[in-house]
């Protein structure tokens, strides 16, 4: 029986994993020390969008390319333009950092949307639709945040999202684990 996933299967599915946990140590940190302020956020989360956007593009790229390679494409490079933009400048991050993530978080949150629409099949497509609906909330927060330019609100939130989106991921990497062939 063949399986269907969204997101593909890759034996590489523990990076995915170590970047999901990394997204959660970073949140904790940054919920407990939130004098670390603004600019040590936004440089911080640039690298990690770097990263993931880096592991996006070699899961999108490689010769086992997984189902649904394009989100990965997709999210990849606008993971690293977002990262590369906040780790370029701090005065720029600064200002700019809530909008930036908030374009992350209704990309990926589309993208579960679109993957629970795709995977009705399967038997817990719903937290997928459950997860897009979370991650676009977040997004449209942080859109809220800058708008007002509340620095408080914008580091609870981005606290509160990394934590959120890095479990996520980590979940995600369970699904993207290849099956063993019988």
């Amino acid at each position: 029986m063949k399986s269907l996933n969204y997101w593909g299967r890759t034996r590489y599915w523990w990076i995915v994993l170590v970047v999901g946990i990394l997204m959660v140590f970073c949140g904790f940190a940054y919920w407990f020390w939130p004098v670390a302020g603004y600019a040590v956020a936004s440089q911080l989360f640039g690298w990690l969008l770097i990263i993931a956007g880096v592991v996006q593009l070699c899961v999108s790229a490689g010769n086992e390319r997984p189902r649904g390679w394009g989100w990965w494409l997709v999210g990849g490079i606008i993971d690293m333009f977002i990262g590369f933009m906040l780790v370029r400048s701090v005065v720029l991050s600064e200002a700019v950092f809530p909008y930036f993530i908030a374009i992350v978080f209704l990309f990926w949150g589309m993208s579960y949307i679109f993957s629970s629409i795709g995977s009705r099949n399967k038997r817990y497509w719903w937290l997928y639709l459950i997860n897009g609906v979370l991650l676009m909330t977040i997004g449209f927060f942080f859109l809220e945040a800058g708008w007002v330019q509340d620095m408080e609100m914008t580091s609870f939130l981005a606290s509160l999202a990394f934590i959120y989106w890095g479990f996520s991921l980590s979940m995600l990497s369970y699904d993207m684990r290849p099956i063993e062939k019988e």
